[in-house]
């Protein structure tokens, strides 16, 4: 999963594809690159960040989703929190609704989600954004994050989603210390035996540079994102949201090609 932030304030890369112009540049290179989803957003949810009014958020992401889905893109999906902006990117041609806060914005965000009949990403954040790195605590993040997702997933089942469009995202970086992040990436199996595919979203996220202070520059982070995508894979993971989609395809293929020549 390509992500293409159209928005002038993400933490890596905003402001530079916040124009429909260099928005479409950007998805064609991350195509030709190997991306398989495009997840296009108009709202940074990076820490600290400031909410974004609906009509400025669909402004941003619909006129680049209709463009892309009349070039036949592969899946579109949008990253927001809010149904509006949900609706209006379905009907111009998004398919997956990637939702930091589970439906849980607003009241009707599963109902939507249901009527929609997109497939719905459940990602777990301790907080919201403008504080969620402020003292984020757990007694055992294993278990919360785990026991949060079915959850989330037992809520979007109720209001009528199929359980074939329903992913879990642990939320890596979203309301976590640097341990919790380290136990959760060494414990993506657990999430991944939940039933439910696993969208793991670990790139360029500051957790790499407490790791190696050199990569303060989220683009220095492009390696410590790949080791991070690769324990993703080995764990079972459906799918990997990223930068560097063609430097971690290559080493997904590396990483792939040896573990298919191991003794069977």
């Amino acid at each position: 999963m390509g992500i293409l932030n159209l928005t002038p304030d993400s933490f890596s890369d905003g402001g530079l594809y916040d124009g429909a112009p260099a928005a479409l540049a950007q998805a064609r290179r991350l195509i030709a690159q190997g991306a398989d989803i495009l997840d296009l957003g108009g709202e940074s949810t990076r820490p600290g960040a400031d909410p974004v009014p609906v009509e400025a958020e669909i402004a941003r992401v619909v006129p680049v989703i209709a463009a892309l889905a009349r070039d036949g893109a592969p899946p579109l999906s949008v990253d927001t929190m809010k149904p509006d902006v949900a609706r209006a990117a379905m009907a111009a041609g998004a398919t997956i609704w990637n939702d930091v806060t589970a439906l849980r914005y607003a009241p009707q965000a599963p109902d939507v989600a249901a009527e929609l009949g997109c497939q719905v990403v459940l990602m777990h954040m301790q907080g919201e954004p403008r504080t969620m790195q402020a003292a984020p605590r757990y007694d055992d993040v294993i278990a919360e994050v785990c026991a949060f997702l079915l959850a989330r997933a037992d809520a979007a089942l109720a209001a009528g989603v199929a359980r074939e469009k329903i992913w879990l995202d642990p939320g890596i970086g979203f309301g976590k210390s640097l341990d919790h992040n380290l136990t959760l990436l060494a414990h993506l199996d657990r999430i991944c035996a939940l039933g439910f595919p696993v969208l793991l979203g670990a790139s360029r996220k500051r957790f790499i540079a407490a790791l190696h202070p050199a990569a303060d520059a989220p683009d220095a982070r492009a390696p410590g994102s790949i080791a991070a995508a690769l324990a993703g894979a080995e764990a079972g993971v459906a799918a990997l949201r990223i930068h560097d989609v063609g430097e971690t395809a290559q080493a997904l293929d590396v990483w792939a090609a040896i573990r298919d020549a191991r003794p069977s």
